[in-house]
Order: C-alpha cells, then structure tokens, then sequence
C-alpha cells in the first residue's frame, strides 16, 4: 500500500506540478525574451519532453489509485472524496488526451511547416486546456489530502 501511495502521489506531483510551472514560470518567461519563432519552437521541445512523463503518471495513477481501492476492498468502501477524486482525475485525463492528440498535434505540424500564426493559435489553445486541466489537478490534490475530513 505504501508503494502504491507513494507512486499515486509522485505521479500527481509530477502532471500537476509540471502543468503550474509551465503555466506560471515557463510561460511568461518564454513571451517577455522570446520571438514566436522560437517560442513557439521551444514549446514542441518541452510538450514533446513533458507530456512523456505525463503519460506515465496517467498510467500510474490508474494502475495505484485503482489498486489501492481494490486493497481497500473496493468501491463501496471507499469515500465520497476517493470517488470525486477518480472523476476528476478521469476528467483530466480526458482532457489531456484531447490535447495530446488533437491542439498538440497540430502545433508541432505548424512549427514544422513555419506557420507561425497557426501554430501561435494552437499554443493559446493548448494554454486554455491547460489552465483548465491545472484548476482541476488542483482541485483534485484539495479534494485528496483534504476529503475524507470535508466529505
């Protein structure tokens, strides 16, 4: 169990953390020293890096948070909190794929074929998903650590 948490846990840090830096510290960093050329450059390179390891933490989080409600005895012994906390987290993951396969993929087309206009609209897209897809991590992470004492 403890394995299964840690693993949940570090894979909620590393999506949910990974999405506020890039929303809060890459982003504005990027716009104020950046031309869009390159900007918009960089973004493949980090999205191509980044979105690997979000990939795994979908998967271990699936594989841990389901896991561990098995090891709890299964859904109905679970809270109202671990059931938010899997819709959202379903959500997000929804969300993500969305991204990845659609905005995503167009954006590295764009920058591949310097349509720099284009791939600037694919990155305000993937910029909207992803500050919903933060609100939601956050909400989550608030839901988890906090739930069982709300719910």
């Amino acid at each position: 169990m403890s394995i299964a948490l840690s693993l949940h846990l570090l894979s909620a840090v590393i999506w949910v953390g990974g999405m506020f830096f890039a929303y809060f510290a890459l982003r504005p960093a990027a716009v104020e020293t950046l031309e869009p050329p390159a900007r918009l450059t960089l973004w493949v390179a980090v999205f191509n890096r980044f979105f690997k390891w979000v990939w795994l933490a979908v998967a271990l989080l699936i594989l841990t948070g389901h896991g561990m409600i098995a090891l709890y005895g299964g859904f109905g012994h679970v809270g109202t909190h671990v059931h938010i906390m899997l819709g959202t987290g379903y959500l997000m993951m929804a969300i993500f794929a969305h991204l990845f396969f659609a905005p995503f993929k167009r954006l590295k087309l764009a920058v591949s074929e310097s349509r720099w206009p284009d791939a600037g609209a694919q990155l305000n897209l993937i910029r909207k998903i992803v500050a919903i897809n933060l609100t939601l991590g956050i909400i989550t992470v608030l839901i988890a650590s906090g739930g069982r004492y709300l719910l």
